[in-house]
């Protein structure tokens, strides 16, 4: 399959991948005037853009992330920003001992520096509707044998316009059968059907997807039950 055909980068390019990202944003938040005068600041990880600052409004933040998405090479873009001048509630699933950024709230089935509550993920999360802005779950899905309820109970508790962050190990790379407690293979395409599911299940718009050749990448928001599906022409920017 053309897919094997996909190889990780190496460090060394993932370093360069990074400095051209860098040096492509700040060019274009100079030479824009929508953008220059917002407080945000922009660093790129691995391909990851990280974002963090204040904006005003929501629009704001929704306009900051597509125009660091439209980057080509990005894989995904991770949000901390206060909006309206309130500090995001930003949840860590399965963050184990080490938050994606400290402050988080993390969640995990096992007490550990850096937990602040127990939970298991394959059931009900211990969080109320809509009160989180921002979930990772950053290789947890494919630890789990069914992991839709996790999915739709980020759904159930982000606030409209709050994103969920996932990272797993691509399919066809050997992270992906290496750990003997990994039950799920995922590719980009398993996000399509994510998004595509039944009417009367939760639905999700997807911001951001990508994949490296050793690990996927998905930012997805929630969608009300009246909100219009995603746009082909978008979802085309990510699936097949």
């Amino acid at each position: 399959m053309v897919a094997l055909a996909l190889a990780a980068p190496s460090a060394q390019r993932l370093r360069a991948i990074d400095d051209f990202l860098q040096g492509a944003w700040d060019d274009r938040a100079r030479h824009d005037p929508r953008l220059r005068d917002l407080d945000v600041q922009v660093r790129f990880d691995r391909g990851v853009a990280h974002l963090t600052g204040t904006v005003a409004t929501p629009q704001e933040l929704r306009f900051v992330r597509e125009r660091v998405g439209q980057l080509a090479g990005v894989l995904g873009v991770w949000c901390r920003i206060a909006v309206e001048g309130r500090e995001p509630v930003v949840v860590d699933l399965g963050c184990g001992p080490q938050k994606q950024y400290p402050g988080n709230l993390g969640l995990d089935l096992r007490a550990a520096p850096g937990v602040d509550a127990v939970a298991d993920l394959s059931g009900s999360l211990p969080l109320a509707d809509n009160s989180v802005d921002v979930l990772f779950a950053v290789h947890i899905l494919e630890h789990l044998t069914d992991f839709l309820p996790l999915v739709d109970e980020a759904h159930r508790v982000l606030r409209p316009g709050g994103v969920l962050h996932v990272m797993s190990p691509w399919w066809g790379h050997v992270n992906a059968v290496a750990d003997p407690t990994h039950v799920r293979l995922l590719d980009v395409q398993t996000f399509k059907g994510i998004c595509g599911r039944a009417p009367g299940t939760p639905r999700w718009h997807p911001l951001h997807a990508g994949c490296d050749g050793a690990s996927i990448f998905a930012d997805l928001t929630p969608l009300t039950a009246t909100d219009p599906d995603p746009d082909p022409t978008h979802l085309a920017r990510f699936f097949d």
